[in-house]
Formats: C-alpha cells, structure tokens, sequence
C-alpha cells in the first residue's frame, strides 16, 4: 500500500489511516450514496461541546488534492464523484440521504442547518430546508427521543410553524422507505408557495 506523509494518525500509540484515507480506501467498496454520507461526515462542522474538537476531520480541498495524489487507485473515480455531491452540514448520515433523495426527486439544493433567522446564531434551525419557499425538515434520530431533547425538538417546531413554515419531520421509518411518502408532500408545499 502507499502511504504518504500526514495519511497515517496514531490512535494510543497504533498507527492506523488518518479518517481521510480510510475514505478514499472505502471508496472501492462502498455504494456511490454511502461515500457521500461519510464524506459529509468527515467535513462537516464539529461541535466542541459534544465532541471535543473543533475542526472538521478533512476539507473538501484536501480531500481533492488526496485524490490527485493516488491517480490510480481503485475506487479514485468515485470518490472524485462523491467530493462533488459532499456538503458541509450535514449532522448525520440520514441527513445525508434525506438530501440526495431530494436531488433525486428533482428537488433544489436544500440549504442545510436552516437558521429560521440566518442572522442570529441561537435562532433554531432545522437539518435542511428552502427558506425561499419556507419549508423545513427535520430528521429526528434516536437522540431526540430523550426529554431534554424532545422539549428543545418542540420549541424548534413551533418557532418555524408558527413563522407560517411548511415543517416536516421525518424518522427512521421514512429512511427506510427512501422518503418516499415524505417528498410528494415537501413538493406540493412548495407549489403551494410558488
């Protein structure tokens, strides 16, 4: 296998490939969807209260320049294909589908982390939407199963249904399904606001 310099991390004194190279190594593997997901996983923005660090495991750019660097390598073309689709924002790996279903759908680009006021850091925000057309949709894991979470989850909910918002919340049942029922009803909300 080639390495180059900064493609090896150590972890407790082991040397193991730096999360970056572990992508691009995937990429041979993994579905075209599912590279998307974990680089958008390895770009995104961490938050340091929750996870103690503050800076994203790779940039788009470096990632770019990593693909230069190992031409050949098997899988190299698809994961140049899944640098192109990759968004910061992206909190989790459903969010990830959630967005490319919408692509797929013929849907815009959503905004991701959509702040209900884009100008104040505390407003709340949902895992994606189209402010032009005020739609939002949640994504709601397991973590929003906790009280503490669930009494946030519906302050948020009813910040953006009560700013006149179409609000959508999806679960793992309509990840399962591929958001198939959940999309008809986001693209009649925005031919309502058309």
């Amino acid at each position: 296998m080639r390495l180059i310099p900064g493609e090896l991390a150590d972890v407790d004194g082991v040397p193991v490939s730096a999360p970056p190279r572990t992508w691009l190594d995937l990429a041979a593997a993994l579905p075209l969807d599912y590279l998307i997901a974990l680089g958008d996983q390895l770009i995104r923005i961490p938050r340091p209260g929750l996870e103690g660090r503050a800076q994203p495991y790779a940039y788009k750019e470096g990632l770019r320049l990593l693909i230069r660097q190992h031409p050949n390598m098997k899988g190299v073309e698809k994961a140049r294909l899944a640098l192109d689709e990759m968004r910061v924002g992206s909190d989790s790996f459903p969010e990830t589908f959630l967005r490319l279903a919408l692509l797929d759908a013929r849907l815009p680009e959503p905004e991701l982390q959509l702040r209900l006021d884009p100008r104040d850091d505390r407003s709340p925000a949902a895992d994606l939407g189209y402010r032009r057309f005020r739609i939002a949709v949640q994504y709601d894991g397991a973590i929003h199963l906790t009280r503490e979470q669930q009494s946030r989850d519906n302050r948020r909910d009813e910040a953006f249904l009560n700013a006149g918002w179409a609000y959508f919340k999806v679960n793992a049942d309509d990840l399962a399904e591929g958001f198939e029922a959940v999309i008809p009803r986001i693209k009649r909300a925005r031919i309502r606001s058309a």
